[in-house]
């Protein structure tokens, strides 16, 4: 069984939006919707001061609530751990977005279903998953793949950059951050 995960590393990130706008594109958003949020924090001791760009979407937790608390199921998370969405079953109550630690699930008022990043493969084949949010990465900060597969490259770079949960265990994120 696969269980796929994405590391992002903001050190690499210079935020031009390039993931974002892929993101977008390949779901067919709107311009004021996107799966993708930038947090700017600000590092270092004056006058040695540089911001750090933190790119957030689902975090496809194994322990997802945002499923917990959906009344109708309509959230839920697949055998291969990614959170998913049955927009014909979403009532719009947002109460996802409510349980959700990390502020990722979106309201889309044209359609009233609550969303989410999709964990969306393009131009990928069973031997190479790719999300259009790390095919767009013109600086390589992202990665996506098998995080049951130890000899995967994403699997790899979480050991090798010491990578990690932005909130730490709190949800069995998926995502794991360089910072």
């Amino acid at each position: 069984m696969t269980r796929y995960g994405m590391l992002i590393n903001t050190k690499k990130c210079i935020g031009c939006y390039a993931c974002r706008t892929a993101c977008q594109r390949q779901n067919g958003l709107e311009a004021d919707i996107d799966f993708i949020r930038y947090e700017e924090i600000e590092r270092g001791t004056f006058p040695v001061v540089g911001l750090e760009m933190v790119p957030l979407q689902c975090m496809h937790c194994e322990d997802a609530p945002c499923a917990k608390v959906c009344p109708t199921g309509a959230t839920y998370v697949t055998d291969e751990g990614i959170v998913r969405v049955h927009e014909e079953r979403c009532i719009g109550c947002k109460y996802c977005m409510a349980a959700c630690p990390y502020q990722v699930r979106v309201h889309n008022p044209r359609t009233g279903v609550v969303d989410k990043c999709r964990f969306c493969t393009v131009n990928a084949s069973e031997d190479n998953p790719m999300c259009s949010c790390v095919e767009a990465c013109v600086t390589g900060a992202r990665m996506f793949g098998d995080l049951d597969d130890p000899e995967s490259e994403v699997s790899r770079a979480i050991v090798e950059l010491d990578a990690h949960p932005i909130m730490g265990d709190l949800t069995k994120a998926k995502l794991f951050y360089v910072r």
